[in-house]
């Protein structure tokens, strides 16, 4: 059985910790721009970047690197009192939150002692109910951070910002605790698919990884869907109403019919498991021409190939619907699966394991049906499984997450931290 350091008496100042970190986080506007070709995609993602780089400094960690092209952190902590072979484990975290609904202003409801019921967004007056969201039953008596109900809450990442870092406060604070060297990794723009564009590898030891960007808590995702994603365009004849019988060609009502075609049995909407999905996030259209972008996600490569000969497919059809328009279909790869790179390190997922395990509750193992920096990661020869961070309704006003959530996952940074140097 492994030594490690007893945490259980340090709970009150784990939770103080985790949680005023967190509230700092939140505040701060971060939210991605998929618009944007600028790294990082939105100038005010570095804030917090700034911020967290004066915290590394404050608890003397010193060897911070700031990446230029990307805003990116790479902290590293020197081994302590483990075997000089140990090797570099990284932890990563992004500190920008999703576009798909408003991140800022972000005004965040702190319940203490949850009694068990509703839960009103203070800003909104929408609903945090029980019957639709069951897992708040988990965390009736302790704390629990929502949003007011008019932005999301930036759980997703900023809850597993705050575990590393209050993991790595606690291991400064605690030098009897042995470790091997660490690395904290804080990337921008993942929620735009480029948290990992231009990554500087160089400058990163890290032979193994943990994401903290997962959600139920004690849940851990070593497989994840590969990605894609599709920009279809729309070519047509652009003349006056009045005068548009036989020469017009809408790119409008050609994008439209695009979208119908597209099956809806393979909406996001309409499955879960292990089943994949077309999903069109955004279109732009206009008299002469139109875009419509559609992610791809399955969790076999070979299923995503046959979604791509589909949307090629559905352009020829709309061509021919629509004689002189043309339409375009460009598929680009974001992630791939990271089960086949997991499966040969099997050490990896036994070490996260163990480190749930020693907190006190059993890990439960999970297929993640979406991607993090850690499948890029693991692409790049980094094998990254991703950790649970507690947040729950991510992307939207109903995002909440739990304090115990919170700090059973910096726990779990510690004991990793531990469990690694004792190979």
């Amino acid at each position: 059985m492994e030594s490690l350091h007893d945490m259980q008496r340090d709970r009150p100042w784990f939770e103080a910790e985790v949680l005023q970190r967190f509230l700092r986080y939140v505040v701060i506007h971060t939210t991605s721009d998929r618009h944007s070709a600028a790294r990082p995609s939105s100038a005010h993602q570095l804030e917090l970047c700034d911020l967290l780089a004066l915290e590394l400094a404050e608890l003397g960690i010193d060897d911070v690197y700031r990446d230029a092209a990307t805003g990116s952190i790479i902290a590293r902590i020197p081994a302590r009192g483990a075997d000089s072979g140990a090797v570099t484990i990284g932890f990563m975290a992004h500190v920008d939150t999703a576009p798909d609904f408003c991140g800022e202003g972000v005004s965040p409801q702190v319940i203490d002692n949850y009694n068990g019921g509703d839960i009103v967004l203070s800003g909104s007056g929408h609903v945090l109910g029980r019957a639709d969201h069951p897992a708040l039953a988990d965390y009736v008596g302790a704390t629990v951070i929502t949003t007011d109900g008019t932005t999301l809450l930036g759980a997703d990442d900023k809850a597993g910002v705050a575990e590393i870092m209050t993991a790595a406060a606690y291991l400064v604070r605690h030098p009897e605790i042995a470790h091997g060297p660490l690395e904290l990794i804080f990337t921008t723009d993942e929620e735009v698919g480029r948290g990992m564009d231009n990554f500087p590898t160089e400058r990163s030891s890290a032979r193994y990884c943990y994401t903290l960007d997962g959600g139920d808590e004690g849940s851990v995702e070593a497989e994840c869907f590969s990605a894609f994603h599709a920009t279809v365009g729309f070519s047509g004849y652009a003349i006056h109403p009045g005068q548009a019988r036989g020469k017009m060609v809408n790119p409008v009502s050609m994008a439209s019919s695009f979208v119908t075609l597209l099956p809806r049995s393979e909406s996001p909407e309409a499955t879960d498991g292990r089943f994949g999905f077309y999903c069109p996030i955004e279109l732009t259209a206009g008299l002469s021409e139109a875009t419509l972008h559609v992610l791809i996600r399955d969790f076999e490569l070979d299923q995503v190939k046959r979604r791509i000969a589909a949307l090629e497919a559905i352009a020829a059809a709309v061509e021919a619907a629509y004689p002189g328009g043309s339409v375009s279909v460009k598929a680009e790869q974001q992630y791939l699966n990271m089960r086949d790179v997991m499966r040969d390190h099997p050490q990896v997922n036994e070490m996260v394991d163990r480190a749930i395990r020693a907190t006190g509750i059993e890990p439960t193992w999970r297929s993640i049906r979406g991607g993090t920096d850690g499948a890029r990661f693991t692409q790049m020869g980094v094998p990254t499984p991703n950790v649970f961070s507690g947040a729950h309704n991510m992307h939207s006003r109903f995002e909440w997450v739990a304090l115990p959530a919170m700090v059973r996952a910096a726990k779990t940074v510690v004991n990793l931290a531990q469990l690694w140097s004792q190979v």
